[in-house]
């Protein structure tokens, strides 16, 4: 009967908690009816190119950073590379490139050292969008960040929202980097094809 009670309590607050918070993927309607709907209608739409521009703020030290490392290998710390450091992320995206910018999403993820002789990283990216028109989408990346060229190209793969079906090019570039504390700030260009 004890049991019976705390599964009833957890179950409440579980409700409770649901119904207060806020989801991270906005207003947009993710009912399978509603997404049945939306592909009926899909062969009369036209598909269209989105460009979106921000600012992704990486932050290791500070007293609430928003990556922290999860995993290395035996290895990694004796690697120039950092091979088999693995990370975790949930990073705002801005307007602009200070920290006081507009907040208009995260870009929510891992990224891992896969490079035994040149800095690079496997990214793999959800960029939850809540600001705008594109509240409640979101875009899926998956790619490879090669972080010392200036530009780096990572594939879009999908999204939801409005980006349902989405496919596309991310273009990265360093806009500052602290290489005491790890800190960066990356520059996004994002060309979409959505419907």
């Amino acid at each position: 009967m004890k049991k019976m009670k705390l599964i009833n309590v957890a179950l409440l607050w579980w409700v409770a908690i649901s119904i207060a918070m806020p989801s991270a993927y906005g207003s947009v309607d993710q009912s399978p009816k509603a997404v049945e709907k939306w592909f009926k209608e899909l062969r009369h739409g036209k598909e269209k190119l989105t460009k979106l521009h921000f600012y992704l703020h990486d932050t290791v030290t500070a007293k609430n950073p928003t990556t922290v490392q999860v995993a290395q290998a035996n290895i990694t710390s004796k690697s120039p590379t950092l091979f088999g450091e693995t990370v975790v992320l949930d990073d705002p995206l801005t307007v602009g490139p200070e920290p006081s910018s507009k907040i208009i999403g995260h870009a929510q993820g891992i990224y891992s050292s896969v490079s035994q002789e040149g800095y690079s990283q496997i990214m793999i990216l959800n960029l939850i969008f809540n600001y705008g028109k594109f509240n409640g989408s979101t875009l899926s990346l998956l790619g490879s960040n090669p972080i010392f060229n200036e530009y780096r190209e990572m594939p879009i793969l999908g999204g939801t929202g409005a980006f349902r079906l989405a496919r596309g090019i991310a273009t990265e570039k360093s806009y500052a980097v602290n290489v005491t504390t790890k800190n960066a700030i990356a520059e996004h260009h994002v060309l979409v094809l959505h419907y």
